[in-house]
């Protein structure tokens, strides 16, 4: 593949990743207008449900919000029955945060469809392909949390004369 084919190749690459990205965020609101919950506490509920079992200040870090604003996200969602917090057995200091799954039962049924329709696209692909798309997924969700991480710190001032982009 010549240089100019490969960078057309990069550009589209780029391209359907921030379209995926896009339509991720508003399928992601759409799905949690659907539960009756925020999007963020819908994405933070996820990311408890992936990890199994989460601290505030692990939920802090990667999602970037602070340490109150992770507390009132749990706090709502303990109160609707999502999750539970208990005591780290190893280190009475720590709360951990685990999803209770009978009651993120209603919110996986609606996410059906969406797996079914998901589990046959990628079905379509052979084992090859399959390896090389969960790679370059991983390996870029790996390199947004960075990313992520690093916006935790607030960027400079800003001249309120620049013009946006």
């Amino acid at each position: 593949m010549s240089d100019r084919d490969k960078d057309a190749l990069l550009r589209q690459l780029g391209e359907a990743v921030r379209r995926m990205g896009a339509q991720s965020v508003l399928s992601g609101a759409a799905m949690a207008r659907h539960v009756g919950l925020h999007p963020t506490d819908l994405e933070v509920l996820d990311l408890v449900f992936l990890r199994e079992t989460v601290t505030a200040g692990e939920l802090a870090a990667a999602t970037g919000l602070t340490s109150g604003s992770v507390t009132a996200l749990i706090d709502r969602l303990e109160r609707r029955g999502y999750v539970t917090r208990r005591r780290d057995a190893a280190d009475r200091r720590r709360v951990l945060i685990s999803v209770v799954r009978a009651a993120t039962a209603p919110i996986e049924a609606a996410y059906e469809p969406r797996r079914i329709a998901m589990q046959a696209l990628w079905s379509s692909f052979d084992d090859q392909t399959l390896q090389a798309v969960t790679d370059f997924l991983t390996r870029s969700t790996e390199l947004l949390a960075r990313c992520t991480r690093d916006l935790a710190t607030p960027a400079p001032a800003v001249s309120d004369t620049t013009e946006p982009r």
